[in-house]
C-alpha cells in the first residue's frame, strides 16, 4: 500500500466488470477510497467485496444521464470531501456491422456512452477539482487502439474513441492552470468480456479473419494504479498497452 496514495479518493466508472472491475480491485489494494458506478448494482457490490482496502461506496447508474452524473460526484464528495481522481472507464462497444446495415440508434448508444458519459464525468470533475483544496486532481481516460486505427465495420465505437483522444487533449490543456492532469490508456485486446470475441475470429482489414492474442485485464489495473500515483505535477499523457503479437502495428 503507498502512503502517498493511502486515503485518496477516486471515482471508477463501468466498475461491475472487466477493466473497471480490475482496476477497482488493485486501486483498493493500494489504499484508495473508491466510489464504484456502473449500471448493475449487483456486480458493483461483487466488485465491492473483493477490494481489500476501504469499504468502497457503490453509485449504481448510467453515465448517459447528466442527473445520475452531478450525483454521483455529490455522493462522492459527501462522503469523502474530496476527490482525487476519476477514471473514465464505462464504454460499450458492439459487432462488426456494414455501414448500410448500422442502425442509428446503435450509433447513438454508443457515443452517448463512450463519448457524452465521459464529457458528463469530466465536467464534474473540473468543478470539484478547481474548487478543493489543494487544489487539483487527474482523469484517466480508457481510449483504445481504435483511437487511431480502426477495425473493419466499427465506425460508431471507433468514431467515439476518437473523440476521446480529442477530450483527452482538451482535459490535458484547460487542466493546466488548476493542477489537472490527463492520462488516456489505450488498450488493445485485455481479457474482457468486450474483448472475448477477438480471440474467437475478427475481421481483419485483408478479409481475413483471426484469433488475435490478448492479455490479462490486470495489467491495464497495474498501470492505471501506476499513473494515479503520479504527482499531479507529471503525467503521463497516452499510454499504449496490447498484446505484444496482436495486429495493430503494421499493414494488413
Amino acid at each position: 500500500m503507498s502512503s502517498s496514495t493511502q486515503g485518496k479518493v477516486a471515482i471508477v466508472t463501468g466498475a461491475s466488470a472487466g477493466i473497471g472491475k480490475a482496476t477497482a480491485i488493485a486501486l483498493s489494494a493500494a489504499g484508495w477510497k473508491l466510489v464504484l458506478s456502473g449500471r448493475r448494482e449487483n456486480a458493483l457490490e461483487e466488485t465491492a467485496k473483493l477490494c481489500s482496502g476501504p469499504a468502497p461506496v457503490v453509485c449504481p447508474g448510467d453515465v448517459q444521464s447528466e442527473d445520475y452524473v452531478v450525483s454521483l460526484f455529490k455522493t462522492t464528495h459527501e462522503a469523502f470531501g474530496r476527490i482525487d481522481m476519476v477514471f473514465n472507464n464505462a464504454g460499450i462497444a458492439h459487432a462488426q456491422i456494414p455501414w448500410e446495415e448500422m442502425p442509428l440508434s446503435k450509433w447513438l448508444e454508443v457515443m452517448n456512452t463512450n463519448v457524452t458519459g465521459t464529457f458528463l464525468c469530466t465536467r464534474e470533475a473540473f468543478k470539484y477539482f478547481k474548487a478543493q483544496t489543494p487544489q487539483g486532481g487527474r482523469i484517466i481516460n480508457n481510449g483504445s487502439i481504435s483511437a487511431h486505427t480502426p477495425r473493419p465495420f466499427t465506425a460508431p465505437y471507433t468514431a467515439s474513441k476518437h473523440a476521446i483522444l480529442g477530450l483527452t487533449k482538451c482535459t490535458s490543456l484547460d487542466g493546466r492552470p488548476f493542477n489537472i492532469a490527463c492520462t488516456q490508456i489505450d488498450v488493445g485486446n485485455a481479457l474482457t468480456e468486450m474483448a472475448m470475441p477477438n480471440t474467437q475470429g475478427t475481421l481483419q482489414a485483408n478479409g481475413t479473419r483471426l484469433n488475435e492474442p490478448s492479455f490479462d485485464a490486470k495489467h491495464v489495473a497495474d498501470a492505471v494504479v501506476h499513473i494515479a500515483g503520479l504527482p499531479n505535477e507529471v503525467t503521463v499523457l497516452y499510454m499504449n498497452l496490447i498484446a505484444t503479437g496482436m495486429p495493430f502495428v503494421g499493414r494488413g
